[in-house]
């Protein structure tokens, strides 16, 4: 029984298949005229592995007990004809855990030791030490083996309050925690950290991806999942129970960690079953369904279409059994085409991407192809104009092509003077967004906390870090538009001059980069103010969650860097290729005329040499333009459905 989100995602996989594609020919292409540089060709490649590499991530959220684990077995797993994922009554989610699909390895099982809390590193750099990590190989074929190795998630320890103290994970006011230890002096804490679960489901493989997180005390002493993972996810599914609606843990968990840290936010009302009520009439069991949905749009500002109501076990059971009518009961199906809504999203995100920063290449490229055939069918025609005619008019033509491109070099050499002094300014302007200087600058705000690490300094150290952002970016601003004033300056001396085409640099902006820089802000702001951080142990919460946001706003200073070098890129080589082009032109037309005046029986074979070039360089036009619709359309219609296995 394959699900209708199952179907879109492979569909979206295939467009994606196809995009890769029409890259790795564009850039086959370039590499066979020696149209592109190192550095553009790395561009390239970069771009076709994060394509191929591209995740839609999906994360879980909710108090405990209120079924994320069960309608992840429902959506994913239900083909094991069990429960693969650990779900029962009470606490099951002991660490946050992703699942997805990497082809390059077996399916495994990574667990990360609760231990390394104790030390400053976190998850994200965890994650490229595989020594730090347990791994145990995923046996597919054994579905109770299998269900038994993945239980290992949920797995707990007994440790002293000390012990947990250490971890920054005692919380005094976490009665759960302080009625679970054996002795006295004693408390349950979660086994691991993280964990990784790597596994062939066809979705996994067509790129979807799994966050399943722990409950709201477990989301306060690992601000990672505040800070990147979950503002990282395309989709948010925000789990509470019907029966009781929104609760005060859950306003507080969506409050804190959901409502303004995600893009797509969708909130299901699991257990639905529960009001299936035989003493109740249809129309009164769907009154009292709708009421609960009402209010649970009213109280998240959600809009009534994102609220759905569900049961994830009956979906379960609907699908272990083959049961059609149970499963559309079940909500599940409603659940799944709003799901399905994020991947028209993601796939404009992407084809803008391509867009932005392949859109001026192309186009450049294809500019190019049609100035070496119009090139190509102006030497064509005068050199066929010359058969018959005396040498003198050979020479005449030579001298007057001569004059042509001293005049041409000397525009061009005036161009570079300018262009060298600008960029001069450029190359300053980035220094100050170098990461390695960032890093250092937050290396001494981290020395003036010292270790009384308490949160008005905090935020006093990440303002002074926001203040410098925004003044460099308005910085950067003013030179990208001096540079793109410069260009579209030349663009127009030289078509009117020399008939290059009227390309404009692409515009330059910031946004993206200033709104995640904002989000930071906000979410240091909340971080500051929230009352848990006053009780779990100062130094060493305060201190993960600093470095963390170090680490993030450091990688916000190096994109926008790269984003300079990528802008500048995209708006100097469209012209630098055409300035090249049109000196190869004249550079080709003299050595042929200086071959003619030297030798007349060399014109028919020039002749016939450019209507082989011509007939070549149609056929690239023609491969450019196929390029150029799949790489410069967005391509949202529906595409054919790929067959599921």
């Amino acid at each position: 029984m394959n699900s209708s989100l199952e179907q879109d995602v492979l569909n979206y996989q295939r467009w994606r298949d196809r995009l890769v594609d029409a890259i790795e020919t564009f850039r086959s292409r370039l590499d066979t005229s020696k149209e592109v540089n190192v550095e553009q060709s790395l561009r390239m490649y970069d771009l076709i592995e994060s394509l191929r590499g591209d995740r839609m991530l999906l994360a879980f959220i909710a108090e405990y007990s209120r079924g994320k684990t069960e309608l992840i077995n429902a959506l994913f797993f239900s083909n094991y004809k069990r429960r693969l994922l650990p779900s029962d009554i009470g606490r099951t989610t002991m660490c946050p855990t992703e699942i997805f699909y990497d082809a390059g390895e077996a399916p495994y099982l990574r667990l990360l030791p609760i231990e390394t809390r104790e030390t400053d590193e976190s998850v994200a750099t965890l994650k490229r030490k595989p020594i730090e990590w347990i791994r145990i190989t995923l046996d597919l074929d054994d579905a109770d083996e299998l269900a038994a190795t993945l239980a290992k998630v949920v797995e707990s320890k007994t440790v002293s309050i000390e012990h947990a103290r250490r971890l920054g994970l005692y919380n005094e006011a976490n009665v759960e925690m302080l009625t679970s230890g054996g002795e006295a002096g004693e408390v349950q804490v979660p086994a691991w950290r993280h964990a990784l679960i790597n596994f062939p489901h066809p979705m996994l493989k067509a790129g979807l991806a799994i966050l399943d997180t722990p409950g709201l005390n477990a989301l306060g002493t690992e601000p990672e999942l505040t800070l990147s993972m979950i503002p990282n996810a395309h989709a948010v599914l925000f789990l509470l129970a019907m029966d009781t609606g929104v609760t005060r843990s859950d306003l507080e968990l969506w409050q804190r960690h959901v409502q303004n840290n995600v893009s797509r936010s969708v909130a299901v009302l699991n257990k639905v079953d529960l009001i299936w009520d035989e003493l109740k009439s249809d129309s009164e069991i769907a009154q009292a369904i709708n009421g609960q949905l009402e209010s649970t749009a009213r109280i998240l500002n959600l809009p009534r279409a994102n609220v759905l109501p569900m049961s994830a076990q009956k979906a379960l059971i609907a699908r272990i059994k083959d049961d059609p009518v149970l499963l559309e009961k079940s909500g599940v199906k409603a659940l799944e085409s709003l799901l399905a809504q994020m991947i028209p999203d993601r796939r404009r995100i992407i084809a803008e991407r391509v867009s932005r920063e392949f859109g001026v290449l192309v186009d450049t490229s294809y500019e190019t192809v049609m100035a070496k055939l119009r090139s190509t069918r102006t030497e064509l025609a005068e050199l066929s104009g010359l058969q018959g005619k005396n040498q003198g008019m050979v020479k005449s033509m030579l001298v007057k092509l001569e004059q042509d491109r001293a005049a041409y070099q000397h525009t061009v050499q005036s161009f570079r003077n300018t262009h060298s002094v600008v960029m001069k300014q450029g190359v300053i302007l980035q220094s100050n967004l170098d990461p390695d200087r960032i890093e250092r600058i937050c290396q001494e705000y981290r020395k003036k906390l010292g270790d009384q690490l308490f949160t008005v300094r905090l935020m006093r150290m990440m303002q002074s870090l926001f203040d410098h952002f925004e003044k460099e970016t308005v910085k950067i601003l003013g030179f990208a538009n001096q540079i793109k004033g410069l260009v579209d300056t030349v663009y127009v001396s030289f078509h009117d001059k020399y008939g290059f085409a009227k390309l404009s640099p692409p515009p330059f902006s910031l946004d993206r980069y200033n709104e995640s820089m904002l989000l930071l802000k906000q979410r240091t702001i909340a971080f500051c103010a929230n009352p848990t951080t006053v009780i779990q142990p100062q130094g060493l919460v305060i201190r993960k969650f600093y470095d963390l946001l170090v680490s993030e706003a450091t990688s916000i200073f190096g994109q926008v860097s790269a984003e300079v070098d990528a802008w500048l890129t995209r708006a100097l080589s469209p012209l630098t290729m055409q300035l090249k082009e049109h000196e190869d032109m004249l550079d080709r037309r003299l050595l042929s005329l200086r071959k003619i005046n030297d030798n007349v029986r060399a014109l028919d074979s020039r002749i016939k040499e450019l209507e082989r070039l011509q007939i070549s360089l149609k056929r690239h036009v023609d491969e450019l333009e196929q390029v150029r619709d799949v790489l410069l359309v967005p391509d949202l219609a529906p595409m054919p459905e790929a067959k599921v296995a």
